[in-house]
């Protein structure tokens, strides 16, 4: 299957999807990790975390790397949230594969599973645990038992880049398609709320997250420097 061709964002090369449909049927037939692609993950990105991206099906999750993709020539792309993504991902696919559940504290886990399998009877979840690995050796476990379960997709809600490179450490092992999904089971299971729609229409989620948690200012200072790449065309 073909994919549209990846636009470079400052070394951060993703894939100019039009559309959700698009995204999921190029990751059901190559498989591999979906990665969330936003201003503050272009900024921050390191030698490792571009080497993971690179290599794997990278789609435009902000509203600023879709503006960047736009100034590169990719009239057609569009912003993809991860935190709806996962859900349009097991709707179409909880009666033909396997689920594996990782990430966010053990009750929010817990709690996922639940209503994962509430809303969807017939749901195949063939392991979940939460985010917090003790040690080397619970990482490993976690990786060891994802390959002894063989799940057909991998859901990881750790943070970035700290769920980027286990999933790729898990890829090396076992092929699936995986998605890093930071927060999206608190809000999944309403212990967080995500922005009201209006916000999110007018591509300020952002914002609306920086009005509500004031201390994530410092993380959005790179913003600033977003913007003048953007107002310069310096992709």
């Amino acid at each position: 299957m073909k994919a549209p061709e990846r636009i470079d964002l400052r070394g951060v090369k993703v894939y100019p999807f039009g559309d959700v449909d698009s995204l999921i049927a190029y990751a059901d037939w190559r498989k591999g990790i979906l990665v969330a692609i936003n201003a503050e993950k272009i900024i921050n990105a390191t030698d490792r975390t571009r080497e993971i991206i690179n290599s794997n099906i990278a789609y435009c999750d902000g509203s600023g790397a879709v503006l960047a993709a736009r100034q590169k020539g990719a009239a057609d792309v569009v912003k993809i949230a991860g935190c709806e993504l996962w859900l349009e991902i097991v709707k179409r696919h909880h009666a033909d594969r396997t689920f594996y559940i990782i990430g966010a504290a053990p009750e929010v886990n817990m709690a996922t599973v639940a209503k994962l399998r509430e809303q969807y009877p017939d749901i195949r979840i063939v392991g979940y645990r939460d985010g917090y690995l003790k040690d080397d050796a619970d990482r490993q476990a976690l990786i060891d038992d994802v390959v002894d379960k063989r799940p057909d997709v991998v859901f990881v809600a750790m943070g970035s880049p700290k769920q980027e490179i286990l999933m790729m450490d898990m890829l090396r092992r076992h092929n699936a398609v995986y998605q890093g999904l930071g927060g999206s089971f608190d809000v999944y299971t309403g212990r967080q709320k995500r922005a009201p729609q209006w916000w999110i229409d007018h591509n300020a989620e952002f914002a609306y997250r920086l009005i509500k948690q004031p201390k994530r200012i410092k993380r959005n200072i790179a913003f600033v420097k977003f913007a003048w790449w953007l107002l310069w065309h310096k992709f």
